[in-house]
C-alpha cells in the first residue's frame, strides 16, 4: 500500500487522521476587511481518493453550506479512507450580502478556471481550481433555484459517462438530469482537469427546503460511500429516475398566477399548470404542459410578467 502523508493545501499541512479548518485568502473589501475562502480538510487515517465539496458559488444559494455542515459533523477522520476537502462558501461577497453574484455584478460560475491576474471572479476561480480542483479526483457542486424558483432535488451532470453515471446513481437524487457542460462553469472546467463531477440543484435561494437539506445530505454521503471515502450503503433504496430533455413553461401574459401543480408532480401534454388572472380576479391566459413529464422546478412568485418562467418540465426517459 502507498504511503499516506500529510496533504498541504495553501500551504497548510494536515496530518492523517486529522481534520484542520482555515481560510484562503482572496482579497479584501473597499474597508479593507480581509476576505478568503473557508476550508475544511478531513484527511483520513488510510489513503483513498480526494472528494470536494462547495457551495455557495452563488451567494444567495445557502442550503448547499447546511449540506456540507451536517456531512462534515458525522466524518469522523481515524474512519476516513482519503480526504474530504470541504469549501462550503465560495462566493463569500454574495453569501455576505445574500447576492447571487459578485460585487462587479459578475457571475463566478461563468468564470472558471479563471486566472490569477484576471477580475476578482477569475481570482477566485482559480484559487479553487489550484487549491482544491487539481488536488481532487471527484466533486460535488451544490445549487439552489434562483429568482423565486424552488427546484426538486435533482443532480445534473454528464450521464453518458459511466463514472459520472454510476456517482450520480449513487447520489438518489429523485432525478438525474443528462446536461451538457455550459461554458466557464466549475462543472466544465474540473472534468477537463479529469474530475467528476455532479452538480446537486434542490431547494431555492435564501431558504432552508429540509427535504432539499436531507435529500443532499444522504446523497452526498452515499457518493462518500460510493467512492470509498467511508464504509457505508453506496445506492438508494429508490433508484433515481432519469431525464435527458427538459423545458421551462413562460407565461403567456402578465398578471398573478395561480400554479396547481408542485414539484415532483406527473404531468401531461396540454395539462393545465395553473391561470394567469388580472387584479380583479378575470383570467387572462391559462398555462398548459408543452410535453408529458415530471414538474421539477416552479416559480414561487404570484406576480409574473410576460415570457417568466413558471414551471419547469422534465421527460423522463
Amino acid at each position: 500500500m502507498a504511503e499516506h502523508g500529510p496533504i498541504v493545501v495553501g500551504g497548510h499541512e494536515v496530518q492523517p487522521g486529522c481534520i484542520d479548518g482555515f481560510e484562503l485568502p482572496i482579497g479584501r473589501l473597499v474597508t479593507g476587511t480581509a476576505m478568503a475562502l473557508p476550508v475544511r480538510v478531513v484527511h483520513g487515517s488510510t489513503p483513498g481518493p480526494t472528494v470536494w465539496l462547495n457551495a455557495a458559488i452563488h451567494g444567495d444559494e445557502i442550503a448547499g453550506v447546511e449540506i456540507i455542515t451536517r456531512v462534515l459533523r458525522d466524518l469522523d477522520p481515524l474512519e476516513v479512507h482519503g480526504t474530504v476537502l470541504a469549501v462550503p462558501v465560495v462566493n463569500v461577497w454574495g453569501f455576505v450580502g445574500g447576492d447571487r453574484l459578485l460585487p462587479d455584478r459578475r457571475d463566478l460560475n461563468r468564470s472558471f478556471p479563471g486566472s490569477a491576474a484576471g477580475s476578482l471572479a477569475a481570482q477566485i476561480a482559480n484559487l479553487f481550481m489550484t487549491e482544491i480542483v487539481d488536488r481532487s479526483s471527484v466533486g460535488i457542486d451544490l445549487h439552489t433555484g434562483t429568482d423565486n424558483r424552488t427546484n426538486l432535488p435533482q443532480i445534473r451532470a454528464d450521464l453518458d459517462d459511466p463514472e459520472t453515471r454510476r456517482l450520480a446513481e449513487a447520489f438518489g437524487a429523485p432525478l438525474m438530469v443528462h446536461a451538457r457542460n455550459r461554458a466557464g462553469t466549475l462543472r466544465q472546467a474540473a472534468t477537463r482537469r479529469g474530475a467528476t463531477v455532479l452538480l446537486y440543484e434542490a431547494g431555492e435561494a435564501l431558504r432552508f427546503d429540509e427535504d432539499a437539506i436531507d435529500s443532499g445530505v444522504a446523497g452526498v454521503r452515499r457518493v462518500l460511500g460510493a467512492t470509498g471515502v467511508i464504509d457505508g450503503p453506496i445506492g438508494p433504496d429508490d433508484p433515481s429516475l432519469a431525464s435527458r430533455s427538459t423545458t421551462w413553461v413562460r407565461a403567456g401574459r402578465s398578471g398573478i398566477l395561480h400554479l396547481a401543480v408542485g414539484l415532483g408532480d406527473r404531468v401531461e401534454r396540454r395539462q393545465v399548470l395553473g391561470s394567469i388572472d388580472d387584479a380583479f380576479g378575470n383570467s387572462v391566459a391559462t398555462v398548459r404542459a408543452p410535453r408529458d413529464g415530471m414538474v421539477i422546478g416552479c416559480t414561487r412568485s404570484p406576480l409574473v410578467n410576460r415570457g417568466d418562467a413558471v414551471a419547469h418540465i422534465a421527460e423522463l426517459a
